[in-house]
């Protein structure tokens, strides 16, 4: 009889703990996820605003800098 409740209390101890291991990943999981996909979007931007400034043509220094350079 103690064996039955042993062996009954740790299926049920080991399900209600898969269970819940199992809530905690998938939420654990969506937060990655979520942080991933908005990391990538600001590093889209990142990398779009950096590509604009880099097509942009370079500026001709003022005549006080040019002389500075001879």
């Amino acid at each position: 009889m103690y064996r039955s409740r042993l062996l009954w209390f740790t299926l049920g101890f080991s399900l209600t703990a898969a269970s819940i291991s199992q809530f905690i990943y998938k939420d654990l999981w969506t937060d990655r996820y979520a942080l991933k996909s908005d990391m990538k979007q600001k590093f889209d931007s990142l990398e779009a605003r950096v590509l604009s400034l880099e097509s942009l043509p370079p500026e001709n220094p003022n005549s006080a800098q040019a002389e500075d350079l001879n």
